[in-house]
């Protein structure tokens, strides 16, 4: 081989070598650019939405456990009324003036409700 040829072939040779670097370099950071806005994304996502939803469900499991003969509850379709029995799943409802018993389901109810509802002059049951 000619001299010309190993200098050609040396530096094919070392840009070859720096070409590589180069693209494991870029390899290493294109990896890391494609991961990590997918690490935010879900960190976001986790905060925003799906911590907050366990703390409401949470919530909503607690108050659903708690509930007791003689509180005055709301259920999911609006109807205000008092708890007068409690089975497993069921729940016996006595609403309005005359005292109407309903058979609701205990996941129907919204809210227990703090203060009677009231009607201008007589207060609902």
């Amino acid at each position: 081989m000619t001299y010309l040829a190993q200098t050609l072939l040396g530096l094919e040779g070392t840009a070859a070598t720096t070409a590589a670097e180069a693209t494991g370099t870029a390899a290493d950071g294109g990896l890391l650019t494609l991961v990590l806005p997918m690490v935010l994304m879900f960190a976001v996502f986790y905060f925003l939405l799906i911590r907050p939803q366990r703390k409401k469900d949470k919530k909503v499991k607690d108050m659903l456990s708690a509930l007791k003969v003689g509180d005055r509850i709301s259920t999911i379709g609006g109807i205000f009324g008092t708890i007068t029995a409690i089975k497993d799943d069921t729940i016996e409802l006595t609403v309005g003036k005359d005292n109407v018993k309903l058979i609701m389901a205990r996941w129907a109810i919204r809210q227990v409700e703090d203060v009677a509802v009231e009607n201008d002059t007589e207060v609902l049951n």
